[in-house]
C-alpha cells in the first residue's frame, strides 16, 4: 500500500518524526482522567464525531427529577422577584433632543379686490365672498361641482347638507376613517314556482322576472322555466345573475330564444357559462332579433380564447338589435370592434326613435 507522508508543521515544528508513532498504543497508556481531559479539548464541531460526543454532558450533578416546565417557569419568576434591581449607572432623566415640531398656522388666502373684479361679480356677491369662512367656501365648491379640490368627507357633508366640521376646509389635516359596516342585501323574495306558473299562463302583469342570487334552482326547474319562456308573449326582462347557471342547465334557453318574440333584456352575469355556449347564445339571439340588452360579464371562464372571441365579434357584427352588451373580452381588436358595433346600433335606435 502507498504510504502518505505528513509534511504539516505545528507551531513551526516539523511533524515528520511523529509519522511512525502508533496512536492507538498511546491512547491505551492514558488514564481515564487524561482521556476525559483530552476529550474536553476536542472541537465539538468536529463532523467526524457522532452527535452524542459533540455535546457531552459535562455535569456531575445528579438529576433532580423529570422535567416540569410549569414548575421551572414558576421558580424563575420567584427567583426574579427576589432579586434586587440593578443600580443604574446614570439615573433616568427625560430629555428633549432637537427642536420641537410646531405646525405652521395655515389659512385660506382671501379673495383680493383684483380677483373679485376679474370674476365680474356684482358688489353684493363680492362682499359675501370676501367675508366667507373656509367651511362656507368648501360648501360652495361642492355646490359648483369642484369635487377634485376636496376630500370625500367634505364633499358628502355638503351633498347631505350636514355642514362642515370645525376642522374641515381645504387646509384640514387628512385623517383616516373607520370602515362603515354595510348590511347584507336581503334575500331574493321571488317565488320560483309561482313565477313559472305565471309564465306558463302568459300573465300580462309579469314583464320583469328577477331570479338573481337564487342558487338552489334545480335542473328540472330550469327546464320548466325555459319551456314556459319559449311560449310566453309578455315577458320583456329576465335577470338570472349569480344563479350557478351552467351550460347544461342553460341549454333550454337556446331553444326558448328561437320561439320567444318579446324578450328584450337578458342578464346572465356571474354564472358558470363557457365560451362555446356563449357563442351559441349569440347565434340564437341573432336569429331571434329581439334582444336589445345582454349581460354576460364575470363568468367563471375568464379567458375565452382567440377563436371564441373572434366568433363572438363576427356574430355581434351581424346583429343590428343589440344596444347594450356586457361581456369580458381580452383581445383588443374584438373589444374595440364589438363596442363600435353596439354604439352604431345605439345611434341607429336613437335616430329611429326621434324620427317616430
Amino acid at each position: 500500500t502507498k504510504k502518505y507522508i505528513m509534511t504539516t508543521k505545528l507551531f513551526g515544528k516539523d511533524l515528520k518524526e511523529y509519522e511512525d508513532i502508533d496512536v492507538d498504543e498511546l491512547l491505551a497508556k492514558l488514564t481515564p482522567e487524561e482521556i476525559d481531559e483530552l476529550n474536553s479539548e476536542l472541537d465539538p464541531d468536529n463532523s467526524l464525531l457522532p452527535p452524542s460526543q459533540r455535546c457531552r454532558n459535562q455535569t456531575d450533578k445528579e438529576p433532580t427529577g423529570p422535567f416540569d416546565r410549569d414548575r421551572l417557569i414558576k421558580f424563575l419568576r420567584d427567583q426574579a422577584a427576589k432579586e434586587k434591581d440593578w443600580e443604574e449607572a446614570v439615573p433616568y432623566e427625560k430629555k428633549t433632543r432637537g427642536k420641537v415640531f410646531v405646525p405652521k398656522e395655515q389659512s385660506v388666502k382671501a379673495f383680493s379686490d383684483q380677483d373679485l373684479a376679474d370674476m365680474g361679480l356684482d358688489p353684493e356677491t363680492e362682499d359675501v365672498l370676501r367675508n366667507a369662512s373656509e367651511e362656507e367656501i368648501v360648501d360652495l365648491a361642492a355646490a359648483l361641482g369642484f369635487s377634485s379640490i376636496m376630500n370625500q368627507v367634505q364633499y358628502w357633508d355638503s351633498v347631505k347638507n350636514s355642514g362642515q366640521s370645525l376642522e374641515g376646509g381645504f387646509t384640514a389635516t387628512a385623517k383616516s376613517e373607520l370602515i362603515k359596516a354595510m348590511a347584507d342585501e336581503p334575500p331574493n323574495p321571488t317565488d320560483l314556482n309561482d313565477s313559472i306558473r305565471r309564465l306558463e299562463s302568459d300573465a300580462a302583469d309579469l314583464q320583469d322576472l328577477n331570479l338573481n342570487n337564487l342558487r338552489e334552482i334545480s335542473g328540472q326547474d330550469w327546464d320548466r322555466l325555459w319551456t314556459a319562456l319559449g311560449k310566453n308573449t309578455k315577458l320583456k326582462k329576465l335577470q338570472a345573475a349569480n344563479c350557478g347557471l351552467t351550460d347544461a342547465k342553460a341549454a333550454g334557453l337556446l331553444t326558448a330564444l328561437e320561439t320567444n318574440k318579446t324578450l328584450e333584456t337578458l342578464c346572465l352575469d356571474s354564472n358558470i357559462l363557457t365560451g362555446p355556449y356563449i357563442v351559441k347564445l349569440f347565434s340564437a339571439i341573432g336569429n331571434q332579433g329581439r334582444i336589445r340588452e345582454l349581460r354576460l360579464s364575470n363568468q367563471r371562464q375568464r379567458v375565452f380564447g382567440v377563436q371564441i372571441e373572434m366568433e363572438i365579434l363576427r356574430l355581434v357584427g351581424e346583429n343590428e338589435t343589440l344596444i347594450r352588451l356586457g361581456i369580458d373580452l381580452q383581445i383588443v381588436e374584438a373589444k374595440v370592434r364589438v363596442q363600435d358595433r353596439v354604439q352604431r346600433n345605439m345611434d341607429k335606435a336613437t335616430r329611429l326613435a326621434r324620427a317616430s
